[in-house]
């Protein structure tokens, strides 16, 4: 079943873009009759029947039965059959991975959150995380596994997502990621960046629900910024927009991770903080952290951080909010270019709550146009850890319906 729609699609034409209209108005809208699908799509009602007719067969329409009217005949209402194509969403983080599986509607069906991985940029990191996937779907209704019709898995750095092509990470060959996938894991696959992924998932999910203009912040491990225009998530020519962490803001010797000195990225994001706190516990500055730093050979988390910021550690919570004010000038910036209707901070730091959204906002009104930044809400993710996985298993299916 789901080998014949997306073959059907992928044909292009008049007829499949027709049916990709129609699904998408049935995801969005919820059922209609189809006189009313006709006047949405411009169509005549015999043609839209015909299609309704075909996609009812085919399992992707139910008949939802009569609606009640008064008095004339009873039309039929229509909608999508949630459960006729499954997609796969798959977030890569640094010492785990979440999968996630929603049907046609978007409904989380199965959700495998933090499984173990390691990630390193090598072949066998490529092969490990390939076979976590396999896993998961074997794991699915084998009906269910059956009718996946695509899985989106994100890729952190610059993500060409027409091409599928990563250019930072897995880029061993010459062939696109995309293909690499597709071939190792036995479904089709399309890559996106993790940021604009978990901007995605939490402008359909989270809190972006009815906003058209919303800029993402995810401040992780590094930084990165999602950007949706009018409703649209803006990737830029070649896929590589949104690289906030690398804006040259600071006259430091820190080298970033991209190999320049400078990045906003460090003394703004994760790692900054990680790496300071420690070069402060060294010098003699005290935290619950201090033994754990000085005594013991794992390397500190992030996580642990963050944990200590909740439990009210003075140096962690200080160090936050100074990373919070660098921040926050910054994006009193993206505010004067962009005037968004929301902007929501996301990502590992995000779980700190106020301790990093007040210094931020204190930042913003500081360093933003009163009259522009007035316009712009500064909120908190509402999806959390799970605006990564939510937001690959949207772009799937954005992917079969708008590729």
């Amino acid at each position: 079943m789901a080998h014949d729609f997306l073959k059907e699609i992928g044909q292009g034409g008049k007829n499949a873009i027709l049916k990709k209209k129609i699904l998408t108005y049935y995801i969005y809208n919820g059922g209609s009759t189809i006189v009313d699908l006709s006047k949405v799509l411009n169509l005549s009602v015999p043609t839209v029947a015909k299609f309704i007719n075909e996609m009812c067969a085919a399992g992707y329409i139910k008949d939802y039965g009569k609606l009640e009217t008064d008095g004339g005949r009873h039309p039929i209402l229509y909608g999508l059959n949630p459960e006729s194509g499954y997609f796969v969403g798959v977030d890569i983080k640094k010492f785990s991975v979440d999968i996630g599986l929603i049907n046609f509607k978007g409904d989380m069906v199965d959700l495998k959150m933090s499984q173990p991985y390691k990630f390193e940029n090598t072949p066998e990191a490529l092969e490990a995380l390939c076979d976590l996937v396999k896993n998961f779907i074997h794991q699915v209704n084998s009906e269910d596994a059956e009718k996946i019709l695509n899985i989106c898995v994100n890729i952190s750095g610059r993500v060409n997502p027409e091409s599928g092509y990563s250019y930072s990470i897995f880029n061993f060959s010459e062939e696109p990621l995309a293909d690499v996938l597709s071939r190792k894991i036995g479904y089709p696959v399309c890559i996106d960046n993790d940021t604009r992924a978990m901007a995605y998932g939490e402008y359909l999910q989270g809190c972006g629900k009815g906003e058209k203009d919303v800029l993402f912040i995810n401040l992780s491990w590094g930084l990165g910024l999602g950007i949706i225009i009018n409703g649209k998530m803006y990737t830029g020519k070649s896929g590589f927009s949104g690289e906030f962490g690398h804006v040259n803001a600071f006259d430091n010797e820190v080298i970033c991770h991209c190999g320049k000195k400078g990045c906003l990225e460090t003394e703004a994001s994760g790692s900054a903080l990680h790496r300071i706190l420690i070069e402060r516990i060294r010098r003699g500055e005290r935290s619950i952290l201090s033994d754990r730093v000085l005594n013991v050979k794992n390397p500190l988390t992030l996580n642990e951080i963050i944990e200590a910021v909740n439990k009210e550690d003075l140096l962690c919570i200080d160090i936050l909010e100074e990373i919070g004010l660098k921040l926050g000038k910054h994006i009193a910036g993206l505010i004067n270019l962009f005037n968004p209707e929301l902007v929501i901070i996301g990502g590992t730091l995000a779980q700190t709550d106020e301790y990093i959204l007040q210094p931020i906002k204190i930042s913003v009104r500081k360093y933003s146009l009163n009259l522009v930044s007035k316009d712009s809400i500064i909120v908190l993710s509402k999806l959390k850890g799970k605006a990564g996985v939510m937001g690959a298993c949207m772009l799937a299916r954005s992917h079969v319906l708008e590729g």
